[in-house]
């Protein structure tokens, strides 16, 4: 018998391929991301001081801690944002959770 897991599967905007992941119950988006090698920006180091972690939640989104209004007003500031936009590092996971991202480019990078 299997045990549930929360699992949180990464879309890419730009054409990589899907990679889906399993997460422990208070890691956030982002920190499972870093910890699979998945390239996500995040200038702040993960406080909610910047907005360049925006992704898109595309499935699961209920089950997440609700939006802030500090993390709105960064989400305004991101490119492109969507009513699905959250930033990774306030996407805290619990237990039996199944997430879907997309991260959008971050032509960005590096610049």
């Amino acid at each position: 018998m299997s045990v549930p897991a929360t699992t949180i599967t990464f879309q890419f905007s730009d054409g990589q391929p899907a990679q889906t992941h399993v997460a422990a119950a208070g890691e956030s988006v982002l920190d499972v991301a870093l910890n699979n090698g998945i390239q996500l920006q995040h200038n702040c180091g993960g406080v909610c001081g910047c907005s360049t972690c925006h992704i898109y939640v595309n499935t699961g989104g209920d089950d997440l801690p609700e939006i802030s209004d500090k993390e709105e007003d960064f989400i305004d500031r991101a490119e492109n944002p969507r009513i699905n936009s959250r930033l990774a590092c306030q996407c805290v996971v619990d237990k039996d959770m199944q997430l879907v991202v997309t991260i959008p480019p971050q032509h960005f990078l590096g610049h």
